[in-house]
């Protein structure tokens, strides 16, 4: 059957392609929202279809738009309907209920498996993933592949499609004006849930273990799973943050997590698995080395101590500090801590170099006389 669409209505779905992000082949999951009155289009991509790329594809393609369509049509994914009742009524689920309560738009939805009641979407994941993504597009990473995505949208709306003597870009102008207002902000586009932290200082978050500080340990926690984010907070305070693994039993760790532990249980240092491929600037094993000469065990504990520093300190001032600190030889922690502090105040220091040696100084007795006496004496040849 022919159809007409008014203005202001809008046509929602994913499609799926390849592409090569920093040189990983990726499954993309790519969201689309077209105009159908005016052919409009909004693509953009993700590592997986979950529920909180659904609710970011909607803040992108609104703010894309620069409006809130009057109503939207999906099919039924579970990611925004729980439950279809008997009546036909769809029950939404929580964070769909809470995006479409926030921009207050009518959804609508298709036939269970009928992808055709929604022809005008349908086709434009067909059109992106032929001219949008091949060949294989390649890109250093998801942004920069998602601003290629939203190029490729603002150049098709100079089109002119078949039975149109208008282009897209002129047709959409009547759409833009039929959509309802952006509300001031945003919806906070995530997986919103609760958690408890392990005795590792782990918090686990779909099938992945993310760390927060160790002060934190057994305490209850709330999780906000974003598409390339993981916050982690207890009470009102955030108290981690992590890039969003979308492997399966995977540990993310921020080793600065574990620093304060690690200066209690200093033998565990070389063995810790936070600090795994932690890649610090050559600056910092060689303090280590240093301290480690000068004073032993001590030294090592003295060097998690700097680490500290980047509880407080960017990585970049305590780097600075500590090859100010190899160049004038003091070799501690708290004139490494003396330096970070004057290079953010712009301040020269003031450091007693004589206390600071690489190493310690040997000390030589002066020879006795009385030490040879012992070769005097009548002991047994």
């Amino acid at each position: 059957m022919p159809l007409a669409h008014s203005p202001g209505h809008a046509q929602a779905d994913f499609g799926e392609a390849d592409a090569f992000i920093a040189g990983v082949k990726h499954r993309a999951h790519f969201f689309v929202m077209t105009l159908p009155n005016s052919d409009a289009c909004f693509v953009c991509a993700y590592p997986s279809a979950t529920a909180e790329a659904w609710l970011d594809g909607h803040n992108r393609a609104f703010a894309f738009f620069g409006g809130v369509p009057q109503s939207i049509l999906y099919d039924n994914d579970k990611c925004l309907v729980s439950r279809i009742l008997p009546d036909g009524v769809r029950k939404r689920t929580a964070a769909f209920s809470g995006l479409q309560s926030h921009y207050l738009f009518k959804d609508r939805y298709g036939r269970p498996g009928k992808g055709n009641d929604k022809g005008n979407v349908e086709g434009v994941v067909g059109y992106a993933r032929r001219n949008f993504m091949t060949p294989l597009p390649r890109h250093e990473s998801w942004d920069a592949f998602n601003a290629s995505l939203q190029a490729g949208c603002r150049n098709r709306q100079g089109d002119i499609l078949r039975g149109h003597r208008e282009s897209i870009g002129e047709r959409f102008a009547r759409d833009r004006a039929a959509l309802m207002a952006l509300p001031p902000a945003p919806f906070d586009a995530c997986d919103k849930r609760s958690a408890r932290v392990n005795s590792l200082s782990l918090v686990r978050y779909r099938t992945n273990d993310y760390s927060v500080p160790v002060a934190h340990g057994h305490q209850e926690v709330w999780v906000r799973g974003y598409v390339h984010e993981v916050v982690i907070g207890c009470g009102a305070a955030i108290i981690a943050r992590h890039p969003r693994s979308y492997d399966r039993e995977d540990m993310v760790f921020d080793p600065i997590h574990y620093l304060p532990l690690l200066e209690q249980k200093i033998g565990a240092l070389d063995q810790a698995a936070p600090l795994v491929g932690w890649n610090l600037p050559d600056a910092f094993p060689t303090l280590r080395r240093l301290l480690e000469a000068r004073l032993g065990k001590a030294g090592k504990r003295e060097y998690v101590q700097v680490l500290r520093l980047l509880e407080t300190f960017d990585l970049g001032a305590l780097h600075g500090a500590i090859k100010d600190a190899l160049r004038l030889g003091a070799i501690g922690y708290d004139a490494v801590k003396l330096l970070v502090l004057c290079r953010l105040e712009h301040r020269p220091p003031r450091l007693d170099l004589d206390v600071y040696p690489y190493l310690p100084r040997a000390r030589v007795a002066t020879t006795a006389a009385a030490s040879y006496m012992i070769l005097l004496g009548g002991g047994a040849s």
